[in-house]
C-alpha cells in the first residue's frame, strides 16, 4: 500500500504549532514515594528572560541540555531530582520532583531534603515569588487520621480522589517556611495516573492564588469608583439649577474629568479582571476532573475553596458591571449638558445675528440719509456750477435768462446725481451678494 503524498497539499503556516500545542505540557508519570516543590514566579519581560537565562546555566553546570529557543516546556533530571520548567503567559513555574534513594532516612512530611534544597538554592529566579507548594504522595489506611495529624483543622479541606483508592487533603494555609502544603493519599496508582494527579492539584493550587490577584485590584479602585459615582450625582443636581454657560462649560470639563478617570481605571483593571474569571474557571475544571465524594465531617475542597475565592470573584463582577454602568451615565450626562451647551451657544449666535441685524438697518437707514444730503449737496454745487454758465452765456449776449435757467435746471441736475449713486448702490450690493453665494458654494 502506498503513502499519500502530503506534498500535495500546501500547509497552513501555523499548523505544527497549533497541533504540538496538545503535546506542549504532557504529564510527568511519578513512582512513589515521591515529594514534589513547586514554585510559581510572575515572569514577564526581562525577568523571564532572566530566570530563562538562570535556568539554562543550571542545567550547564549539570551538564544538562538547556531549553531550546521558544521553547516553553522543559525537564532536567539531576540525580533523584528532577525540575521541570513551564512557562506561561504572565508567570512560570519551576516544579522539583524528588524520589529519594531507596537507602535514604524517611524523613517527615514537608520537610525538604538537603540535597534537593541544595539544587533548589542553585537557581535563581528574578521573578515575584507567588506560589510555593510543598506535595506528599503517601500509601497510607487512613487518609483522615494522618491528615488530621498534618493540618490545622478547622480549615481542613478532605476529599477523595476521583475513581481511585485516595484522597486529598490541605488546609491551604502557609506552614513556618512559607509553603501551602498538600497531601495526596493514593493507594496503586499507575505512574501516568499519579503524574497527571499531581500535576493537576498543583495547577489547582497556582490557579486558585493567580485568581485572587484580581480581588487587591478591586479593592483599590472601589473607592475611586465610589467617588465618581457620587460626584456625578453632584454634578446632576448642580445641572438643574445651572443657567449660565460658564457654569456649564465648568460642569462640562468636571464630567469629560470623571470619564477619563474612570477609563483610566478600568482600562488598567481590564486584563487582571479577565485574567482572574479565566484562573477560577481553570481552578473549577480541575476540581470537576479530581474531585470525588466528600469525607465528612470536612468540606470538600469545591465548597472550601468556593467559599473563598467565589466572593472575591463576584466582587470582580460587581466592580466591573458598576465601571461599565458608570461610563454609559456618564456619556448620557455629557451628552445631556453638551446639548444644552450648544443650545445655549445657538441662542448666544442668534441675539448677536439680531443684534448686527439692527446695527446694518441703522447703518441703512443711516447710509440713505446720508445719500440723501450728498445728493443734495452734489446738486447744489452741479446747480452752482450751471448758475455760472448761464450768466457767462447772458454776458455774452446769448438771449438766456440766467436765474430761470438755473431754476429750471435744478430738478434735472437733482435727478441725474440721484440716478448715478443709485446705480453705483446697485452694482455694489450685487457684487456683495455674488460674494456671498460663491462663499456658500
Amino acid at each position: 500500500m502506498t503513502a499519500l503524498d502530503m506534498s500535495a497539499f500546501t500547509a497552513h503556516p501555523l499548523r505544527d504549532s497549533v497541533l504540538n500545542e496538545v503535546h506542549a505540557r504532557p504529564f510527568t508519570p511519578l513512582t512513589q514515594p515521591v515529594s514534589v516543590i513547586r514554585f510559581a514566579v510572575m515572569a514577564k519581560g526581562d525577568s523571564a528572560a532572566a530566570d530563562r537565562d538562570s535556568l539554562a546555566a543550571f542545567c550547564a553546570r549539570h551538564g544538562a541540555p538547556a531549553p531550546e529557543p521558544g521553547i516553553k516546556h522543559h525537564q532536567v533530571v539531576v540525580g533523584a531530582a528532577r525540575l521541570r520548567w513551564e512557562q506561561h503567559s504572565e508567570f512560570a513555574t519551576f516544579t522539583w520532583i524528588w524520589n529519594p534513594p531507596a537507602d535514604a532516612p524517611r524523613r517527615p512530611f514537608g520537610e525538604i531534603a538537603p540535597e534537593l534544597q541544595a539544587l533548589i538554592g542553585e537557581l535563581t529566579l528574578s521573578g515575584e515569588l507567588l506560589v510555593a507548594v510543598k506535595l506528599g504522595v503517601e500509601s497510607v489506611t487512613d487518609p483522615v487520621k494522618r491528615a488530621e495529624a498534618l493540618f490545622d483543622k478547622s480549615s481542613l479541606a478532605l476529599v477523595a480522589v476521583k475513581g481511585s483508592i485516595g484522597a486529598l487533603a490541605s488546609d491551604f494555609r502557609l506552614d513556618e517556611d512559607g509553603f501551602t502544603r498538600i497531601l495526596v493519599c493514593i493507594e496503586g496508582p499507575t505512574p501516568e495516573r499519579l503524574g497527571a494527579l499531581v500535576q493537576r492539584v498543583l495547577e489547582l493550587e497556582t490557579y486558585r492564588t493567580l485568581a485572587l490577584l484580581g480581588l487587591p485590584a478591586a479593592l483599590e479602585l472601589a473607592p475611586q469608583v465610589d467617588r465618581i459615582e457620587r460626584r456625578l450625582g453632584e454634578v446632576l443636581v448642580e445641572m438643574q439649577g445651572a443657567e449660565s454657560l460658564k457654569i456649564n462649560n465648568h460642569l462640562l470639563d468636571e464630567l469629560t474629568e470623571l470619564a477619563a478617570s474612570l477609563e483610566r481605571g478600568a482600562t488598567g483593571s481590564l486584563f487582571r479582571f479577565g485574567a482572574s474569571r479565566a484562573y477560577w474557571e481553570l481552578v473549577q475544571a480541575r476540581l470537576t476532573v479530581i474531585e470525588g465524594e466528600p469525607i465528612t465531617p470536612y468540606s470538600s475542597w469545591s465548597s472550601f475553596l468556593s467559599r473563598r475565592i467565589a466572593p472575591a470573584m463576584r466582587t470582580l463582577t460587581t466592580l466591573e458591571r458598576r465601571q461599565d454602568n458608570l461610563s454609559r451615565k456618564l456619556a448620557r450626562a455629557a451628552d445631556l449638558l453638551r446639548t444644552r451647551v450648544d443650545v445655549e451657544l445657538e441662542e448666544q449666535n442668534r441675539d448677536l445675528l439680531r443684534s448686527m441685524n439692527e446695527r446694518t438697518k441703522l447703518q441703512l437707514r443711516l447710509q440713505s440719509t446720508v445719500e440723501g444730503l450728498s445728493v443734495a449737496a452734489i446738486g447744489y454745487y452741479v446747480v452752482s456750477l450751471f448758475g455760472y454758465l448761464a450768466k457767462g452765456a447772458h454776458d455774452a449776449g446769448l438771449p438766456i435768462d440766467p436765474t430761470f435757467a438755473t431754476a429750471a435746471f435744478v430738478p434735472i441736475a437733482i435727478a441725474l446725481i440721484w440716478f448715478t449713486t443709485h446705480q453705483i448702490r446697485k452694482r455694489h450690493l450685487k457684487e456683495d451678494h455674488e460674494a456671498e453665494q460663491a462663499g456658500k458654494e
